[in-house]
């Protein structure tokens, strides 16, 4: 998602409600409180959270809502009322996705239904399927439940995904100071024998890769004096 300097809007979140109206089924509110209609029928981004049966201040007093977040061109919350069918197609779907799915975009569209319901169904962008719900039982379902489910099972994804990328960043760095070593034991023409004496004596280690990242940023900081001192002389 590119970032745009300069003046612009207030970096929040935008709220998308659902309704069924005549030629939209959701909308989103302006500053000053009106509805704007969104005419396009999904949404395609990242889910990175789910919140159910959240309690929500409304005009006709307290609501209990599911609020879905969604990563697009910019951050996105997905408001529903928990008891609709477009909350209760949600938690079918999201439920049915594996923790792979999850991981990748996914459409989320409105789907009109009767009178004034409104369906979710969700898609896989890449193959243009829609992922397959039953409704079979549904009067029997602990809506509560499965929502507290489909909540564990998303914020487990992506706690599981943020420490992937949290390992395979402190590796990429790893991999940067070693890179470094391997040019700085070159340039001091150093054998594989005084590097393992030096780190043996040094930190009790005989490899490079046994060495914590303090230790390597501190021999790192030794060969480049060894460096300065060669060429200074």
């Amino acid at each position: 998602m590119d970032i745009k300097l300069g003046f612009g809007t207030i970096p929040k979140p935008q709220y998308i409600f659902i309704s069924k109206e005549n030629d939209h089924c959701w909308y989103m509110l302006t500053d000053d409180g009106k509805q704007m209609p969104i005419y396009d029928r999904a949404l395609t981004g990242i889910i990175t959270e789910i919140e159910v049966n959240k309690t929500v201040e409304t005009s006709c007093g307290e609501a209990k809502k599911i609020d879905l977040h969604i990563l697009a061109d910019k951050p996105y919350i997905i408001r529903s009322g928990s008891e609709s069918y477009f909350s209760k197609s949600l938690l079918l779907s999201l439920n049915s996705l594996s923790y792979e799915q999850l991981l990748q975009p996914l459409t989320i569209a409105v789907s009109p239904g009767d009178k004034a319901i409104v369906f979710c169904t969700i898609y896989h962008p890449v193959t243009y399927r829609s992922v397959g719900v039953t409704w079979d039982g549904h009067q029997e379902i602990d809506w509560h439940v499965l929502g507290q489910k489909v909540s564990v099972k998303i914020n487990s994804v992506k706690s599981t995904a943020s420490a992937a990328r949290e390992i395979a960043s402190k590796t990429e760095i790893r991999s940067d100071f070693i890179a470094k070593t391997d040019s700085y034991l070159s340039q001091l023409k150093w054998t594989p024998n005084q590097g393992r004496e030096y780190l043996q004596q040094k930190y009790g280690k005989r490899s490079r890769h046994h060495l914590s990242e303090t230790e390597l940023i501190d021999f790192i900081d030794y060969l480049q004096k060894q460096i300065s001192q060669k060429y200074s002389t």
